[in-house]
């Protein structure tokens, strides 16, 4: 028992937990500071089983996120380890491997491999084969108890021993694997899963109360000063740069009534936080967009898509709130003005079909560029006049029979008028794409240059960190990134709502002068009432 300090807990590492978060092992240039964990591991003795190192091994041959972990993992243990002085005298001393003696100590920590003696489930009624590695990593939690209870491990306690050795409270399991903390459980091992705490998600935006004084004033004025603003309000100055500012006044932020688009097209009472001149500033491009936004997460994604200053926006927010379609309109009314000289398209969707479909790479990748041509069709029936014109006539009197069309006529003849207003939609679609956008599978995007480009990232939450760092540097001179996503929505294995791409593109760009965040509200969905039904759902089972 001496090699445990009174004061040091001690916890087991399943393999899941090290290929997660593989800074739990210090690297050579020390530990690592893992911000906010739900396990506070700074000043613990870490046991890793044998068995997880075997798992390792076997993991760190493949081309994945896993492999890449377990070779970094591996590569850090080895010069920890070499340095811990086992000698075979050692090994061969009953008690000396299995007393975890060869620990090496990192600042506060502890670390060390332990071993199982292939005779120690002799004494459990627990017999897991050696090929069961979650059997093996329970086995080790529970040699750790033996150890601490000073009872032998190489299973000759009798029955009656082991019954007397309950859990000392000092030894827990970090897992993230349900199924090996259930076993874990029954065989009285205690358990944890490990994480992260994560803060409240950035949303780029906040509400903020203020007297009716300073509220008419920044309609007046489009501009705050710091001490005009510490003068009228107690909200304290501390704006991230490109945060959006809300203002109401007291009646309407306790009752939570939204800004009017109608009395307030222009939605004056919406600010930036401008850190070069350290003012909060009022919207001055949304009057110039395609379009006329709807609601203040739109008025909020407008004005960042057209300020020329920004060199990537992220855009989060449930399905149907517009993420898409202003991308794509704020794209084709951009490269029409000489902003850019084209749109690329690149779908981050989590299984590539590319492979399996037929025909050639615009063929394969139509499925998923359609959302962007539903954009481009929705916008034409909102914007073009006879389109408008047709759809009107349409729904008010029924679809006409076309007349048959004279042998050889060509799209622009006469006849050609008596095509569906479908027909003419997808041809109008297809001169729009064909002109001003491409689209490349991501994993054509990695290498590329988006210089003078307008470049979509779509559904970014089904990209792990590694890839959402690659595609972020993709950024070129005089290009822009808009990134959209929903980071409840993510269909990628081993992501989730804490650890995708999306999160990750927002922590990292966090608080740069270039880079604005926008977040959309279920209340914001522009579809179907049901979907903002269907979005509320979902954000409350996440949320959980």
């Amino acid at each position: 028992m001496g090699v445990f300090r009174d004061d040091k807990s001690i916890y087991v590492i399943d393999t899941n937990v090290l290929v997660d978060y593989p800074d739990i092992i210090p690297s050579e240039h020390g530990a690592a500071v893992l911000e906010e964990p739900t396990v506070d591991l700074s000043k613990a003795h870490i046991v890793i089983p044998t068995a997880v190192i075997r798992e390792l091994s076997s993991f760190k041959k493949e081309a994945s996120e896993r492999g890449k972990a377990a070779r970094t993992i591996l590569r850090r243990l080895r010069p920890m380890f070499e340095q811990a002085n086992t000698t075979l005298e050692k090994y061969l001393t009953m008690g000396e491997s299995y007393d975890l003696k060869s620990l090496v100590r990192v600042g506060e920590q502890c670390f060390s491999i332990l071993p199982v003696h292939k005779s120690f489930k002799d004494s459990l009624p627990f017999y897991p084969s050696d090929d069961d590695m979650d059997g093996q990593i329970i086995l080790a939690s529970i040699v750790v108890e033996f150890i601490l209870w000073g009872m032998p491990v190489d299973g000759t306690a009798s029955p009656e021993e082991a019954k007397s050795c309950v859990p000392t409270g000092r030894v827990m399991l970090l897992t993230n694997d349900n199924g090996l903390a259930i076993r874990a459980n029954q065989r009285g091992v205690i358990t944890s899963r490990y994480g992260y705490k994560l803060p409240a998600p950035y949303t780029g935006r906040r509400e903020v109360a203020v007297d009716d004084s300073l509220l008419r004033y920044f309609r007046d004025e489009q501009i705050i000063e710091r001490d005009i603003w510490e003068m009228y309000t107690d909200a304290k100055w501390d704006f991230v740069a490109n945060e959006f500012v809300i203002l109401k006044n007291s009646y309407d932020f306790a009752h939570k009534i939204e800004p009017d688009p109608n009395q307030d097209p222009f939605f004056r009472c919406i600010g930036r936080y401008d850190r070069n001149s350290d003012q909060i500033v009022g919207l001055k491009y949304v009057s110039d967009f395609p379009i006329r936004v709807a609601n203040v997460g739109q008025a909020i994604y407008a004005e960042a898509l057209m300020n020329p200053e920004f060199a990537a926006v992220i855009c989060t927010g449930p399905a149907g709130s517009g993420k898409t379609y202003m991308a794509t309109v704020y794209g084709y009314h951009a490269c029409k003005n000489g902003n850019y000289i084209g749109i690329t398209v690149v779908p981050c969707e989590s299984q590539s079909r590319i492979g399996a479909l037929p025909g050639d790479l615009n063929d394969k990748m139509d499925p998923d560029v359609q959302p962007y041509k539903n954009a481009l069709r929705n916008f034409l029936l909102k914007t073009d006049k006879v389109l408008k014109n047709e759809l009107k006539d349409l729904r008010a009197n029924g679809a006409k029979v076309p007349r048959p069309r004279i042998s050889g006529a060509s799209p622009g003849d006469e006849d050609s008028d008596n095509r569906s207003i479908g027909q003419k939609l997808s041809d109008r679609i297809n001169i729009i794409w064909n002109a001003w956008f491409s689209n490349i599978p991501v994993e054509n995007a990695r290498g590329r240059d988006f210089s003078y480009e307008l470049a979509l990232y779509d559904e970014f939450q089904d990209q792990n960190a590694t890839q959402a760092d690659t595609l972020i540097k993709r950024l070129g001179m005089e290009g822009k990134i808009v990134i959209t996503g929903d980071i409840y929505q993510v269909h990628a294995p081993y992501l989730d709502s804490g650890n995708n791409g999306l999160v990750y593109a927002t922590q990292l760009l966090y608080d740069i002068p270039m880079v604005a965040k926008v977040h959309f509200t279920e209340e914001e969905v522009v579809r179907h009432p049901l979907v903002k039904m269907v979005a509320e759902k979902q954000r409350m089972r996440f949320s959980k």
